[in-house]
């Protein structure tokens, strides 16, 4: 049985280049079939919700062709990770998603986006309507396998736990000493192939 394509989806001012170390570090551990796409815009103007319809495209573009039922997995960084977890659970990521792995991501919100108006920053800050929303869902993973990895030493995801999902399979806490190092960090590496490829 083939194995299911893989989304990277990238973070705040990020690109799918500049989180091609997390392709490459993927590649090097025999995870090759993954890819990135760029979210526009990338600087917190767009809404989670915009920037969800926008996975939801390149989910639609990576299962063409594929057969009835296909599936994605999904690796969320930063705001990817809350992009993503918003596409599971209110668009069609439940049907369409295996397997979920969240690195460093705002679930709980970040005191970093008390800092700039726009409205995608403004969602991802803590107690915000849609932090609100997400996490009043009874059952909000479906059959979707959701395991998380963060930093108890990031400066972007303030508090660091606000990383976790409740509900998911595995949360593993990596001593990464910069937010960004998430996505080349051998630890973290090692981890999210492992992930992939049970």
């Amino acid at each position: 049985m083939s194995k299911p394509p893989i989304l990277l989806v990238h973070g705040i001012w990020d690109s799918a280049a500049r989180i091609d170390c997390l392709r490459a570090g993927l590649a090097a551990r025999g995870v090759d079939r993954a890819s990135a796409f760029d979210l526009v815009p990338n600087d917190g103007r767009a809404s989670i919700e915009r920037l969800a319809a926008q996975l939801d495209a390149a989910v639609e573009a990576a299962l063409a062709g594929a057969a009835p039922g296909g599936a994605v997995d999904v690796v969320g960084f930063s705001m990817g990770a809350l992009v993503t977890r918003y596409y599971i659970q209110r668009g069609r990521g439940r049907a369409r998603v295996r397997r979920f792995v969240s690195i460093s991501g705002p679930h709980r919100g970040t005191l970093n986006a008390m800092w700039l108006p726009h409205e995608g920053v403004r969602q991802m800050r803590p107690d915000s309507p849609l932090l609100r929303d997400l996490a009043a869902d009874p059952d909000p993973w479906g059959p979707v396998e959701v395991h998380v990895l963060y930093t108890p030493f990031d400066v972007m995801i303030l508090p660091a736990r606000s990383s976790e999902l409740p509900g998911a399979r595995t949360t593993r806490a990596v001593p990464v000493a910069l937010h960004r190092w998430m996505l080349s960090d051998r630890r973290v590496l090692d981890s999210v192939a492992e992930l992939l490829e049970r």
